[in-house]
């Protein structure tokens, strides 16, 4: 009787242990939760706003390759083409970098950021660029999400 009964705890203690990893691992990027949006705002200024903008802008000619044929940082912001990607898309390419999206042979100033922050600091910034995006933007790229199977 003991046996069966430490199996038991054993196994409810291993179910959410599994369920807590799955959410942990599954956590949601969440354009309203303040918190996750006040977190995001301070690594996106201490990560990502010296080339893509204090105010998600970008830098100036944005679409037009520099001498080194890269291209500049893209704004964030409604105007650029972040909000054209999935949330998966947008995750991985901020974890892992470009490279492994573009085309062969392009390149980029933006790094990965997989050795620099941890998933959820990720899923913050991302969080953080998706409140600032109007209604109808964000209305757009969920239809994205939706459509990729992400959300």
């Amino acid at each position: 009787m003991k046996q069966r009964l430490f199996l038991i705890v054993t196994l409810a203690l291993a179910l959410v242990a599994l369920a807590g990893l799955w959410l942990w691992w599954n956590d949601p990027i969440e354009p309203d939760d303040a918190r996750q949006i006040a977190t995001g705002a301070r690594l996106y200024a201490e990560h990502c706003a010296s080339c893509h903008g204090a105010d998600l802008e970008g830098q100036a000619n944005w679409r037009l390759r520099r001498s080194d044929g890269k291209l500049p940082a893209p704004p964030h912001d409604a105007s650029g083409h972040t909000w054209h990607h999935s949330d998966a898309q947008l995750f991985a390419i901020t974890k892992h970098g470009v490279g492994q999206f573009a085309p062969r042979g392009y390149a980029s100033d933006m790094p990965a950021y997989s050795d620099r922050l941890a998933d959820g600091e990720i899923r913050a910034i991302l969080a953080f660029i998706k409140s600032t995006w109007p209604a109808d933007i964000r209305r757009r790229q969920s239809e994205i999400n939706r459509m990729s199977g992400t959300r």
